[in-house]
C-alpha cells in the first residue's frame, strides 16, 4: 500500500466516524457528553488532519486541529465529572 492510498483511507475513515457520530447524535442514540461521541469526533478529526495536511488543505487541517482540541477538552470534562461522581 502506498502512503498516498493510506492517507486517502485515513481521510475516509475520519469522514465516516464524524458522520456516524453526528448521525447517532441526531437520532438520539448518543449524547454530546458521551465518551463514544467525543471519541468518534476526535479520531475522525485526526484522520481529517492527516489527510488534509497530506493534500495541502491547510484551512481544513487547522479547523480539525481545533475540532480535536474541543473534543479533548470535552473528554477531560467527562472524565473529571465521572471521577467526582465515583468519589
Amino acid at each position: 500500500m502506498t502512503l498516498a492510498l493510506f492517507m486517502e483511507i485515513v481521510g475516509w475513515i475520519g469522514a465516516v466516524l464524524i458522520l456516524a457520530g453526528y448521525g447517532l447524535l441526531t437520532a438520539g442514540k448518543v449524547t454530546a457528553k458521551s465518551i463514544s461521541y467525543q471519541l468518534m469526533n476526535v479520531v475522525g478529526a485526526l484522520g481529517f488532519i492527516a489527510n488534509s495536511a497530506w493534500n495541502g488543505a491547510w484551512p481544513s487541517a487547522v479547523l480539525n486541529i481545533i475540532w480535536v482540541g474541543i473534543g479533548v477538552v470535552a473528554l477531560i470534562g467527562i472524565a473529571m465529572k465521572r471521577s467526582a461522581v465515583a468519589r
